[in-house]
């Protein structure tokens, strides 16, 4: 062992004469070469087990070397602080309930800032790095996953380029809504899924109506549109993530302090006013709140309010700040899925 142990020595120095840091190389063979004592002491799964992770390690390599080639430096090192703060933090993170005005605990408020990081995060590197260059009604789809108010900025400002009509920009801007509803109903499903029972129905069918018109929109386009070159920010980046959740507490205590004062119906218009603004800290407070004195119901019919306001929000800025002749389709589409999501979040309770 001391013999093997000295050559793999030598190897990696020689391979820091030649500028090379990776230890991969290195690693792999002093694993095989615990086969033997593996053998005798662990079970035959154990083994086959470290031989095939081998294998994968192995074959992964290239894709890997890809990929890191790809990302900037700054970016892995954002990625490797997000899983240290994630794995290792958020778990001794105590669990018990902060105060009374907020109905959280300081686990489940870094929980949610982990939830929603990540499936933005999702979006931003397929966007980014993988389909680049795909066209706009993917950059829709993309853009709705790391952020739907941004993309349908970004493509209501590309609008203007063209001088009719275009119907990929308008199936982008609705595709970006479409996901929306999507990255709202994983958001329930991994935090809330006793409110599945009464928000997957809308949820859903306020996806595929969406995305379907996206689709029809997009079979109407005649001109090949470029993807967008706006670089996205991470949505991993320290201040980001402290950002969200300074808001996310804020939204916990307006929730807990309006319904207390005002019942269901300041929740109500507390929903409609914060779909105007960035609506995840306020959805990700009434996932991850604490409400004894609010129904499934109640709360479930605040969160469709905020996500139909949103909506109306887009419509606003596709008029605005592209042109609302060229974009009607589009704005149309946004308008009447926002009213119609606002008036069955309205009748709930």
């Amino acid at each position: 062992m001391l013999f093997i142990t000295s050559l793999i020595f030598l190897f990696y120095q020689k391979k820091l004469q030649e500028q090379q840091f990776g230890i991969l190389q290195l690693v792999i063979p002093m694993i095989v070469y615990t086969f033997g004592p593996l053998s005798l002491n662990t079970p035959l799964w154990f083994l086959i087990l470290v031989f095939v992770m081998i294998i994968f390690t192995i074959s992964a390599r290239p894709i890997a070397l890809q990929i890191t080639r790809k990302m900037d430096q700054d970016e892995l090192i954002l990625f490797s602080k997000f899983l240290l703060v994630s794995a290792v933090i958020l778990p001794l993170l105590p669990k018990n309930t902060i105060s009374t005005y907020l109905p959280s605990s300081p686990f489940h408020i870094w929980m949610a800032v982990v939830v929603i990081s990540s499936i933005s995060y999702l979006g931003y590197l397929l966007r980014r790095y993988f389909l680049l260059g795909s066209g706009t009604f993917l950059t829709g789809l993309l853009g709705g996953i790391y952020s739907s108010t941004a993309a349908t900025v970004v493509l209501a400002r590309h609008s203007k380029l063209f001088p009719t009509t275009n119907g990929g920009i308008q199936a982008a801007i609705v595709a970006a809504t479409a996901m929306m509803y999507l990255r709202l109903m994983i958001l329930v499903g991994i935090l809330s899924t006793h409110l599945l029972s009464t928000l997957a129905l809308p949820l859903l069918l306020f996806f595929f109506t969406t995305l379907i018109i996206s689709y029809i929109f997009n079979k109407q386009n005649v001109s090949s549109v470029t993807d967008q070159q706006e670089k996205d920010k991470n949505p991993l980046e320290f201040g980001t993530a402290i950002l969200f959740a300074g808001l996310f507490i804020l939204m916990l205590f307006l929730t807990e302090v309006i319904t207390e004062k005002f019942g269901a119906l300041g929740l109500k218009i507390l929903a409609f006013g914060t779909g105007f603004t960035d609506i995840d800290p306020f959805i990700l407070s009434l996932l991850n709140g604490s409400y004894p004195n609010l129904s499934d119901h109640l709360i479930s019919g605040a969160f469709l309010i905020a996500a139909g306001s949103n909506g109306l929000l887009k419509a606003v800025y596709t008029g605005f700040i592209g042109d609302w002749k060229k974009n009607k389709q589009s704005i149309l589409v946004l308008i009447i899925s926002g009213f119609l999501t606002i008036i069955w979040g309205a009748i709930l309770e």
